[in-house]
């Protein structure tokens, strides 16, 4: 893990509010790391908890992946069990053992199916572990268990850290007949972040009371508008977990429709808790010093307007012009150009930090770089892109290339 923090950290790990139904356990199986650290988290769910997942599209997606898949027909969750320091992919027949000791040992402690356990694991590829090697310590793990309140929330977002240097977490509250609803969560991811579902891993929970059939239909929403629309450095993980949990303690009448008048309060609170997660990931990118927002309008389609957006993202020339500060507005039209979709050279319209620096196929005349290059110079970089052909819009959000990122890459297994 990472010891010097992010200069784009938050202050401090929020306060989260306590979601009823659920229970928290964190522990050192010793799965990697040489230095005593918790890296196992359980979570416990109270019986009626409903279930939604969004999962990475990897062919080469993890053991534990592949079970979420597979468990999450049956709607409903009672544990989660997650690892940090082996992602348990591309083990083979190995990592298929080791997530059915995991889930098997979890189910018996929980008293559930086997089907109603996801596991998740992060880190390091292709290195089988034994396949007791956290059933064995479930025991233990389980009778340290405590709600999900107060302290407990952060030592679960620690304990699921790779080289994250802070831990991420994000809350939101709204009204359903007149009964309060929490929504609260936390994420890890840091490096090989574009993701293709949602991040690395990240775990959500509420005490509304929402049908899975329509808790999935909000998570997939609420996740291309937030986490698959940031990257990192452009590579997808195996092992990328979205799980939301909805306990249904709250005590409102359960949301069973899609169609529920009462359903919009409640999307709008899950998508800014995602966003807000999203957003901590790139502001924890490997090396990050910049956090960069990037906009396109007018584009020919909305899905045309994503795909410029994170080619300009994605660019390595954008983003270390960036990390040095230089705005160097022709490296983001070259992006443009070879985005795959429509532009229009004399329409086309680029600004940074608000200030127009080309339009009608050449830069603006008269154009003065000393307010850009100051814009350049903070922490939060804007560059907005107008194709002016359509009406498509998206915005995305990465960090720039730092020599911090090869360091921290070059020896991530030594």
């Amino acid at each position: 893990m990472a010891t010097a923090i992010s200069p784009l950290a938050p202050a401090a790990f929020p306060a989260l509010p306590a979601i009823a139904g659920v229970q928290f356990a964190v522990h050192r199986c010793g799965i990697r790391y040489k230095t005593p650290r918790n890296d196992t988290l359980v979570a416990v769910l109270d019986a009626g908890t409903s279930v939604a997942a969004v999962l990475t599209k990897s062919l080469t997606a993890s053991a534990p992946v592949q079970r979420c898949r597979a468990n999450l027909k049956g709607g409903s969750a009672r544990v989660v069990v997650v690892n940090a320091g082996n992602s348990n992919a591309f083990t083979g027949k190995a990592g298929e053992a080791f997530v059915d000791v995991t889930v098997a040992e979890a189910a018996r402690l929980a008293g559930c199916k086997e089907t109603e356990v996801f596991p998740a694991s992060t880190g390091v590829i292709g290195q089988p572990m034994p396949a007791d090697l956290i059933a064995r310590h479930l025991p233990d793990a389980f009778g340290k268990l405590q709600p999900a309140a107060g302290p407990a929330w952060e030592e679960a977002a620690r304990a699921i850290m790779t080289t994250d240097t802070f831990p991420k977490g994000a809350a939101a509250t709204v009204e359903i007949d007149g009964v309060p609803v929490s929504i609260a969560g936390f994420a890890k991811g840091s490096g090989m972040i574009a993701p293709d579902m949602a991040t690395m891993l990240a775990y959500v929970f509420t005490d509304a009371a929402v049908a899975a059939p329509v808790l999935q239909d909000l998570l997939w929403d609420a996740t291309n508008r937030s986490f698959n629309s940031i990257t990192v450095d452009g590579d997808t993980s195996t092992s990328d977990t979205l799980v939301l949990c909805a306990t249904g303690k709250a005590g409102h009448r359960p949301i069973q429709s899609i169609d529920d008048p009462r359903l919009p309060a409640l999307k709008a609170a899950l998508d800014a808790v995602c966003l807000d997660l999203a957003q901590q990931v790139i502001r924890d990118g490997e090396g990050a010093t910049k956090f960069v927002e990037i906009r396109v309008t007018g584009a020919d389609s909305d899905s045309a307007a994503k795909r410029i957006a994170m080619t300009v993202a994605n660019s390595p020339l954008v983003k270390t012009a960036v990390a040095g500060e230089d705005a160097n507005w022709g490296r983001i039209v070259a992006a443009v150009g070879r985005s795959g979709e429509t532009a229009d050279r004399d329409r086309l319209v680029i600004s940074i930090g608000g200030v127009q620096i080309c339009r009608d196929g050449m830069e603006v005349p008269g154009y003065d770089e000393a307010p850009v290059a100051a814009h350049m110079k903070g922490t939060d970089i804007l560059i907005e892109v107008e194709l002016g052909l359509g009406a498509g819009h998206a915005t995305v959000w990465t960090c720039d290339l730092t020599h911090g990122y090869i360091d921290i890459n070059g020896s991530y297994r030594s």
